[in-house]
């Protein structure tokens, strides 16, 4: 019997038949933490998959903010996206370069402003080359396109109302980062954020998801996530370093169907950050 998988992944044969389709548009959003050591524009431009165009987590932001990579409003956020020549009616295929680490985040983002056909590469752009598939350096020139944003307010989770679900215990927390950041074991790689976790919250590290850089079969999701005392029947809101791999949280539970599910923003680069918020250590 074929295993389930999410109706919000491709695969790499499906996307390769469809190169050619230009009704297809491809982001790649590439993003890595400072000790992967990798650099996702140099990598982009001495490879890519043809027709990708380059979306950067890092300016396609609100700068502002003072954290890194805020969601930014909806207008600019249509203005950025349309400069790459996509629109909320296109399909939208986003890889990263491992699979299953950054991308879920613009697949989030997209689908928060209203896009409806976006999806994520299953094995990203490591497992694309490793399997001999198209690369190339040219850099698409898109035409620009016109986004026309509809923002669902409900799938953010703001500083203030993350105050009030740790206090009133009204959502169940999920926390995407490493075992070891949960439990305050292990010190946080930006300065100036206290170790540990928000009260309350279940550890879902971002990498349970995967194997290979591709997402889990539907009934190792339900599986994951449940053995972490997450209750599918209930509301959830995740969370992680800067609001990165929270989204694959996300994009594990809506695969399962799972509709009453909010992201955190500010996450920990924010909630740590304060000295006015409780924290939690140990693994509860």
């Amino acid at each position: 019997m074929t295993e389930q998988k999410s109706a919000f992944v491709v695969s790499a044969d499906w996307l390769e038949q469809r190169l050619a389709d230009s009704s297809v548009k491809i982001l790649d959003a590439a993003w890595y933490l400072p000790a992967q050591k990798r650099d996702p524009k140099a990598e982009y431009a001495a490879g890519h998959i043809p027709g990708a165009v380059f979306y950067d987590q890092d300016a396609i932001a609100d700068l502002t903010s003072g954290l890194p990579h805020t969601i930014p409003s909806p207008e600019s956020f249509a203005a950025s996206v349309g400069k790459l020549g996509i629109s909320e009616t296109d399909t939208i295929v986003v890889y990263d370069g491992p699979g299953i680490f950054t991308a879920p985040r613009v697949w989030w983002l997209l689908r928060t402003m209203g896009a409806k056909s976006v999806f994520v590469l299953d094995g990203g752009f490591d497992g694309w080359k490793a399997e001999g598939r198209p690369v190339t350096t040219e850099v698409p020139v898109p035409a620009p396109a016109t986004f026309h944003p509809q923002f669902d307010a409900d799938a953010v989770t703001s500083f203030a109302q993350m105050r009030d679900i740790v206090e009133s215990g009204s959502r169940q927390i999920a926390d995407a980062r490493g075992a070891a950041r949960f439990t305050g074991d292990e010190a946080e790689p930006r300065a100036g954020m206290r170790s540990g976790h928000m009260p309350g919250a279940k550890s879902l590290p971002s990498g349970v998801f995967s194997t290979g850089g591709k997402l889990k079969p539907l009934d190792e999701l339900r599986a994951t996530i449940e053995a972490a005392g997450i209750d599918l029947d209930k509301p959830v809101v995740t969370s992680c370093g800067s609001g990165v791999t929270a989204a694959i949280i996300m994009l594990a539970l809506q695969s399962l169907g799972h509709t009453e599910n909010t992201l955190y923003d500010g996450s920990w680069s924010e909630w740590g950050s304060r000295a006015d918020t409780p924290v939690a250590t140990g693994k509860e």
